[in-house]
C-alpha cells in the first residue's frame, strides 16, 4: 500500500450531499476518528470571546499539558492552533533537500508538507536499522492512522539516539496516543532529535477547537513559537484545553467507554463478515468484498465513511455515536 493513496481527511458533508442527493437524513459522520462523545465544555466567561488571550491562561494550559503528557521541561512544549499547523510548518525548519522517510501508509498530510518545503520524501514500510543507513528525518505515527499499527518505545529509542548523533530528527505524530499512553515518548520531551506532535481534538472530541502541542528541544520550540507570534491559541481554547487535560477522571472513564464501544463495533463487523485490518478504539479499518460497493451503500444510508484511493473495499469507520447510528450501520452491513 502506498502512503500517497491515503486520503488526507475525513469526508465533507457538503460534498457527500452532492454525491448522494437522495441519501437518508440526517447524515452521520463516521469518517473522522474523532471521539463522538466530546468533553463537556466548561462554563466560559463571555469576556474570553472579546479579549485577547491572556498570559495566565496560556500558562495554565501549559501546566495542564505538561502534567497530562509527563513533560518535565516547560521550555520543551508549545501549544499551537491544531497539530496540522505544526505539520505544515516544521518542514521549513530544515534546509531543503533533506531525506525524509515516512513509515506508511499513514496520515496523508505529512508527505505533501515535506515535499512543499523542498525535501526528498520516500515511504518506507518498517523502521530502519539503527546501525544501517538512516534518513535525515524519520517520521512515524503512533498509533498509526488508519490501521492502528503501533511502535514499541523500546524499539524507537536506539533509533532516536542514532538519528540525533547525526543531526537528524525522529518526528512522532501521537495524535491518537491518548488512547495508549504507554506508547508515548512525550516524557522524553526536550531530548535532542525528538519531536512529538500531540492532538487535542481527537480524544477529547473537540476537533473544532483547533488545539495541538509540539514537544521538542527548546531551540526548536522557540523557533516555532517565533513563527507563530503572540496569541496563536484562542482564549476559549486555552481554558477548555486546560480544564480537559486536568480532568483525569474523565480521561480514564472515556478510555473505558471507547474500548467498550469499539468492542461492540468489532462484534458487528465480525457478524457482517467484513475483514478487520486494524484500528484503535476510535476507528476500525475494514476490508469488504471487491464486488460490494460498501462506501456507496453507506452513503445512500446517510453514513459517511472514510475511503482510500486505489484500494477498493478498504474503509475506515469511526464509532457510531448512539443506538440510532448503530442500527443504521447494522442494516447496511447485515441487510
Amino acid at each position: 500500500m502506498d502512503g500517497s493513496t491515503v486520503q488526507p481527511h475525513g469526508g465533507d458533508l457538503g460534498v457527500m450531499s452532492a454525491l448522494f442527493p437522495d441519501a437518508f437524513r440526517p447524515w452521520i459522520d463516521l469518517s473522522t476518528g474523532i471521539n463522538p462523545w466530546p468533553y463537556p465544555l466548561p462554563a466560559l466567561d463571555p469576556a474570553l470571546w472579546a479579549r485577547l488571550p491572556s498570559a495566565s491562561d496560556a500558562a495554565a494550559l501549559q501546566r495542564a499539558a505538561m502534567a497530562a503528557y509527563g513533560v518535565a521541561d516547560p521550555d520543551a512544549i508549545l501549544a499551537a492552533p491544531g497539530s496540522q499547523v505544526l505539520i505544515n510548518g516544521l518542514p521549513f525548519l530544515r534546509p531543503p533537500g533533506d531525506d525524509i522517510a515516512i513509515v506508511g501508509p499513514t496520515y496523508g498530510e505529512h508527505q505533501p508538507a515535506w515535499a512543499r518545503a523542498g525535501h526528498r520524501v520516500r515511504m518506507i514500510t518498517d523502521l530502519p536499522d539503527p546501525a544501517g543507513p538512516l534518513p535525515d528525518v524519520l517520521l512515524l505515527v503512533n498509533p498509526n492512522n488508519p490501521d492502528g499499527r503501533t511502535h514499541d518505545p523500546a524499539r524507537l529509542l536506539p533509533l532516536l539516539e542514532a538519528l540525533a548523533c547525526r543531526g537528524g530528527w525522529m518526528l512522532v505524530d501521537e495524535a491518537f496516543c491518548d488512547l495508549r499512553p504507554d506508547l508515548s515518548l512525550a516524557a522524553l520531551a526536550g531530548r535532542r532529535g525528538l519531536l512529538v506532535l500531540r492532538s487535542f481534538g481527537k480524544f477529547y472530541g473537540l476537533g473544532g477547537l483547533r488545539l495541538g502541542f509540539l514537544l521538542a528541544p527548546p531551540d526548536l520550540v522557540r523557533a516555532v513559537s517565533g513563527r507563530f507570534g503572540p496569541w496563536a491559541v484562542s482564549g476559549p481554547a486555552l481554558v477548555v484545553g486546560a480544564t480537559a487535560l486536568s480532568d483525569q477522571g474523565w480521561q480514564k472513564a472515556m478510555r473505558r467507554r471507547l474500548a467498550q464501544a469499539m468492542a461492540r463495533s468489532l462484534s458487528l463487523y465480525q457478524k457482517a463478515g467484513v475483514e478487520l485490518i486494524g484500528g484503535t478504539d476510535l476507528y476500525a479499518l475494514i476490508r469488504t468484498r471487491i464486488e460490494r460497493d460498501l462506501y456507496r451503500e453507506l452513503g445512500q444510508a446517510g453514513l459517511l465513511a472514510r475511503s482510500f484511493r486505489d484500494r477498493p473495499g478498504l474503509l475506515r469507520l469511526g464509532l457510531p455515536p448512539d443506538s440510532v447510528a448503530m442500527d443504521r450501520l447494522t442494516k447496511v452491513l447485515i441487510p
